[in-house]
């Protein structure tokens, strides 16, 4: 009767052996722990293999002229001022004014023509909805080199716009193909309910989709809007055929072609270019990530 009134032996006796304990939780923990490293190492390693390079181009454009493109990995003074000398070559900020104004007035060209044909394909119910889909999903699938040479005579010889980034920019008022469909699919997860109690308020078509599809739809906005200015920024096409003529209408990505055949030697300035160019896009893209990919993740969740 003693052990009984024991509290000590008793609860003892009375407890199992913890689970945590036991060599199935053990060994359960151990394997977390190495799917957590292993999935981490991954990670590590992907982006190690996407920024290593950009960190290669950064230190070569802060070497100098002897050092750079050696063994070195990094600088052994800082030049600062390759930055500066790229900066002050002669038409430089002049391909950075016509990129922001090619960039920047064709995305907005392009989401305000986009939004009304997607709300249309998304909500409206007419004869001939889903021709007009397989119209626009069929422009998606025609390759700009297809119709470059119709569209050059066009431009060039009916408007007389050879030389300048009119032609480029023009047709962005019309609409993109991609953008209208990115879009639809992001105005199609969008409840009819909340269309249906704006009607009911006494919206018409044009005030609903001001004030609540608009709001609702800004992450599929946002996401278009990157997709658009950083095609526009990188184009090196469009430039090459309509604007190669005068350098006055060159953009960036056309002009660091330019550059680096005049510095073909100097690669930190050609590196120090590089990075200028870069640096605006990574900069949009870092600032304005969360809405790009909600944009994106969202898409597509209904036909």
């Amino acid at each position: 009767m003693t052990h009984l009134l024991d509290p000590v032996r008793t609860s003892a006796a009375a407890s199992p052996e913890r689970p945590s304990r036991t060599p199935a939780a053990r060994t359960a923990r151990r394997k977390a722990l190495l799917h957590w490293i292993a999935v981490h190492s991954l990670g590590i390693a992907a982006a190690l293999f996407f920024v290593l390079p950009f960190v290669f181009v950064v230190l070569t454009s802060l070497m100098s002229d002897q050092q750079a493109l050696t063994r070195d990995l990094t600088p052994n003074t800082w030049e600062w001022g390759n930055y500066e000398r790229v900066f002050t070559t002669p038409g430089f900020l002049t391909w950075w004014r016509n990129t922001l104004l090619y960039a920047g007035l064709g995305t907005v060209l392009t989401v305000v023509s986009s939004i009304p044909v997607a709300y249309a394909l998304a909500k409206f119910r007419f004869r001939g909805r889903k021709l007009s889909l397989m119209l626009v999903i069929s422009m998606m699938m025609l390759p700009p080199q297809v119709v470059i040479i119709p569209m050059y005579l066009f431009w060039a010889k009916q408007m007389d716009l050879s030389g300048t980034l009119w032609p480029l920019i023009i047709p962005m008022a019309f609409g993109d193909a991609f953008s209208i469909f990115l879009l639809r699919q992001f105005l199609l997860t969008i409840p009819n309910e909340y269309l249906d109690a704006a009607k009911v308020d006494g919206c018409g078509e044009f005030r609903t989709l001001m004030k609540v599809v608009l709001p609702m739809a800004r992450p599929g906005i946002a996401a278009i809007a990157l997709f658009q200015f950083f095609a526009a920024w990188n184009d090196y096409f469009g430039p090459q055929i309509y604007a190669s003529e005068n350098p006055a209408a060159w953009t960036l990505s056309y002009g660091l072609e330019s550059f680096k055949g005049a510095h073909h030697t100097d690669w930190n300035l050609t590196m120090a270019a590089t990075v200028l160019v870069m640096a605006p896009v990574i900069a949009v893209f870092f600032f304005a990530q969360k809405a790009f990919v909600e944009g994106v993740t969202l898409t597509g969740v209904k036909g």
